[in-house]
């Protein structure tokens, strides 16, 4: 009997997305991926993987075209790192996910390669600067870290203007790699960008996402695992404002055998029409024995009118895992926290501000870099402190209509 001859006998209903053909429900690992433009439809926003994007406003990083500017890329470190330009499918870690991706792809003719060498340990960072000038502008980066090295790449976005980007991570057999992406665009820009990394046998690689800026933001990170002892740590911390949208979208493919992923994502939400989305996909595979996973996303909304939606998702095929698990959570300030600072005699946005830090404190501690975790409280206390003005107005305005209603 088929799949839908069975549904029909149980008296179910196929799973339609609307009007037409009914869609089966789909597995992550299952849906499509491809380096050609013409196998993704351009999105409706009513796919599984588009629902919750404002999709009418990436049109232009939809469309099957070339960049109207090349961003500019600025990139320095350690002596001993090698950067060049190569080919843009000169590596091929990961296939493009949905169209955007491969739009990026099909459009950054050339990459920027950031290859550390065999062994190497390298006490600074490495810096790559991607500035959008205004326009539309696609990127490709890559990001070799060779087998035993130690190394730290912050990956800086900044301006104006609409970007896709594609980066490819691989982390060499025991080698040690952290990877720091920020964005931090004008307040008009768009960015979409799909992350693809590869973790080598016992190596390990830390994996942060930092969304500060930006009108629309999205990045799907994806790993999987070349040999078995990999180890992959995805942190994210994000702070949408009014009429921004920030998500964060990650798929975790367990492959190999006695592998550990541990994903960690907070973000806050303050003004009218903010909104965050986290999808968390992991599978393990059947071959996959040993795993050891969990992921966990929190929001904290500051205002009304934001919203937050986290989605985690958990797939199984195996019985012989050392643990996996999920969870997520949405609130309101912990009154009683405002409470007991209020008591100590902290004024009440004092102790809001105090809160929130609390809140990032365990994520920002993990960042690794003093540069980037200053620069992190600073822009979060410049965030907080606009909040508390807006509050403070609204508020205001409130007492004067609840007065004149008085009248």
């Amino acid at each position: 009997m088929s799949a839908t001859e069975t549904l029909v006998a149980t008296g179910n209903k196929a799973h339609s997305h609307g009007p037409g053909s009914p869609v089966p429900l789909q597995a992550r690992s299952e849906r499509p991926t491809s380096y050609d433009v013409a196998d993704f439809p351009v999105p409706h926003g009513r796919e599984e993987e588009w629902r919750f994007t404002p999709v009418k406003a990436l049109k232009a990083l939809f469309a099957d075209e070339a960049g109207t500017e090349t961003p500019k890329i600025d990139a320095s470190g350690p002596d001993g790192v090698v950067f060049e330009t190569v080919a843009a499918d000169s590596l091929k870690v990961g296939t493009p996910q949905d169209r955007a991706a491969a739009v990026a792809w099909t459009h950054a003719a050339e990459a920027l390669a950031v290859r550390i060498p065999v062994e190497a340990e390298l006490a600074e960072p490495i810096h790559v600067n991607v500035a959008s000038l205004g326009a539309r502008g696609f990127t490709h980066l890559i990001v070799d870290a060779a087998r035993h090295s130690r190394s730290i790449v912050i990956i800086d976005h900044t301006g104006a203007g609409e970007l896709g980007s594609n980066v490819e991570i691989v982390v060499g057999d025991g080698a040690d790699l952290r990877v720091i992406s920020i964005q931090q665009g004008d307040h008009d820009s768009i960015h979409l960008a799909q992350h693809d990394a590869l973790v080598g046998r016992d190596g390990r690689l830390h994996h942060v996402v930092v969304t500060l800026g930006g009108k629309i933001v999205r990045v799907s990170t994806n790993v999987r695992y070349a040999g078995p002892g990999g180890d992959a740590e995805l942190v994210g911390v994000y702070f949408a404002e009014s009429g921004q949208h920030h998500e964060n979208r990650l798929f975790v493919d367990h492959e190999a055998p006695q592998c550990k992923s541990n994903v960690l994502y907070k973000g806050a939400l303050a003004g009218d029409h903010a909104r965050s989305v986290w999808i968390g996909d992991v599978l393990i595979r059947a071959a996959a024995e040993g795993t050891d996973t969990f992921e966990l996303n929190r929001n904290l909304v500051l205002t009304d009118g934001a919203r937050a939606d986290s989605v985690p998702n958990l797939e199984i095929e195996t019985g012989e895992i050392e643990g996996a698990g999920h969870a997520s959570a949405t609130g309101r300030f912990d009154d009683e926290q405002l409470f007991y600072l209020q008591a100590r005699g902290i004024p009440e946005d004092a102790a809001r501000r105090l809160v929130v830090s609390g809140f990032f404190n365990d994520i920002i501690g993990r960042l690794g870099v003093p540069e980037v975790a200053e620069h992190l409280h600073d822009v979060i206390e410049e965030k907080l402190a606009r909040t508390a003005e807006l509050s403070a107005a609204a508020a205001k305005a409130t007492g004067q209509i609840t007065a004149v209603a008085g009248q």
